[in-house]
């Protein structure tokens, strides 16, 4: 199936980069979004998001003539919604936005066209939500137009190139949808193009970020037990991870961002007498900010009237995005226990947290603290010589909430370092604080002063959401559902290139971090 124009609906991390690459890739593309100002920044030359590589290819597509922008939908071949679904405050979906992107495709529709969702959503919304307003266009889904769901499974920071390279999974109301879709994309991907139906495919995307939620959520109840215990999880963590079938995460402030964070209560809601464990696990990391906040309270005997430095407001490391970040919590929560919070955030210099203050520069939040609290380990950040923020610190406290900060560096620099997931001594039986003659002493950091670099393994940087080179066990995705509208028995596969997911080798589609 041949495509030509194509209408994208939302301007956002997603939409924007996607509708980028189709018209660079020689489609005629409509960029769809209703804040006037986005329209304009982008009508201007100018992009309103960072992403490494944005700037350059959205100037391509403007200046290849093939992307233009607007406010509201146009006629086209194909249509791609991308617009956010947030959570509301009882932690369900909110989907006004794809009901109102699906009102304003409605009127556009025609025999033939294809309908995309890609904004992750509760399962059945494609099928449930999306069709019927769709279909008082007088059309129907699967019959007269395609209609589909793919969700996008890229990683912020590298978007561009996991939007071609990763393998993309496209659910069809029925089998000709799901071509459809596969032929739509095939424009620029790369990677494998599994087809299944919708309803898998939306599950498939909230399963790969409910894994890793409740992985995270272990991770931070490790660093729990290790502060109770005496214990550093750091070195912990990576001693275990020398087993082969163990890849524990890293623990830190919490889980953020506009997938992990959220996507499992979509599961929650849908199904809430079956999902104990995700809820849980969602329980855990919400929490972790209030954790993060008692010891920093602790090792400073109060917070009131103490001026601190919060270092890091983006969900994880080297990107703008504070959306559900919970260092934005920390901070939020240190200011309204009677602190005076300077942030700041690299990447996004003037945003800070509600009660908290903006600071222009790394100096400028270092300046009079009395403490140091590394909530994202952005580069420059986990760099800072501990003697550049001796230079301008009342304080000599510092709480590094990721784990990155070299400890014996900024003790001996003067400073009381204290880190999420390291507990204090314990006494054991006898001397507290003599080992055994011929033990290797610990380290100021309180670690073995032999090297364990090979041990630790010094696992991916990031926060929020949580980077990880987890390994998994992949299985193949089942066949489109059978019914009215499956494909006939005996009817040809797709071709490897979008490959029926019935056909799966065990390939692992890869997963949103």
């Amino acid at each position: 199936m041949q495509f030509r124009t194509l209408c994208v609906l939302g301007m956002g991390y997603i939409g924007l980069p996607t509708a980028s690459t189709f018209a660079t890739n020689g489609l005629r593309v409509v960029g769809v979004d209703v804040n006037r100002h986005v329209v304009e920044v982008l009508r201007n030359g100018e992009i309103h998001i960072q992403e490494p590589g944005l700037r350059t290819l959205v100037q391509a597509a403007f200046g290849s003539g093939n992307l233009r922008v607007a406010e509201k939908a146009e006629p086209a071949d194909a249509f791609v919604i991308a617009v956010p679904t947030p959570i509301l405050d009882d932690k369900r979906a909110d989907l006004s936005a794809v009901r109102a992107a699906a009102e304003t495709v409605a009127p556009c529709l025609k025999p033939g066209n294809l309908v995309v969702l890609e904004s992750t959503s509760p399962p059945r919304t494609t099928v449930d939500v999306l069709a019927p307003i769709l279909e008082h266009s007088g059309l129907r889904a699967g019959s007269d137009f395609f209609l589909a769901y793919s969700p996008e499974r890229v990683l912020p920071g590298q978007i561009l190139r996991e939007l071609i390279e990763n393998a993309r999974v496209i659910g069809g109301v029925n089998r000709a949808s799901a071509e459809a879709g596969r032929d739509l994309y095939a424009t620029f991907a790369k990677g494998e193009i599994l087809l299944t139906d919708a309803t898998t495919a939306e599950m498939v995307k909230l399963m790969e970020n409910t894994y890793r939620d409740v992985n995270i959520a272990v991770a931070n109840e490790f660093a729990r037990l290790a502060e109770r215990f005496g214990v550093d999880v750091w070195e912990a963590i990576a001693l275990a991870n020398r087993h082969p079938r163990v890849q524990i995460l890293r623990p830190g402030p919490g889980v953020g961002g506009h997938c992990i964070s959220v996507d499992p209560w979509f599961l929650v809601e849908a199904a809430p007498e079956e999902t104990g464990l995700i809820r849980q696990a969602r329980r855990v990391n919400d929490e972790q900010p209030a954790k993060v906040v008692a010891r920093v309270r602790s090792a400073l005997g109060g917070l009131q009237g103490k001026t601190l430095a919060v270092l890091g407001l983006a969900y994880k490391a080297d990107i703008d995005d504070l959306r559900e970040s919970p260092a934005l919590e920390v901070a939020r929560r240190l200011a309204s226990e009677g602190a005076s919070v300077m942030t700041y955030e690299p990447n996004a210099l003037e945003m800070t947290a509600a009660g908290a203050r903006a600071a222009s520069s790394l100096n400028a939040a270092l300046d009079g603290a009395d403490a140091l609290i590394l909530l994202v380990d952005h580069r420059g950040l986990a760099e800072l010589p501990p003697t550049q923020a001796a230079a301008v610190m009342r304080g000599r406290i510092v709480f590094d909430g990721r784990g990155v900060l070299p400890r014996d560096a900024w003790e001996q620099a003067g400073f009381t370092v204290h880190v999420l997931g390291v507990g204090g001594p314990l006494p054991l039986h006898g001397s507290p604080s003599d080992p055994p003659r011929g033990a290797p002493r610990a380290s100021a950091g309180g670690r073995d002063a032999r090297d364990l670099s090979a041990v630790r393994g010094d696992a991916p940087r990031g926060s929020g959401e949580g980077t990880s080179n987890s390994a998994s066990t992949p299985t193949p995705p089942l066949p489109l559902k059978g019914g009215p509208s499956a494909a006939p028995r005996g009817a040809p596969r797709a071709s490897a290139r979008g490959r029926d997911a019935s056909e799966g080798k065990g390939e692992s589609p890869g997963s949103h971090a």
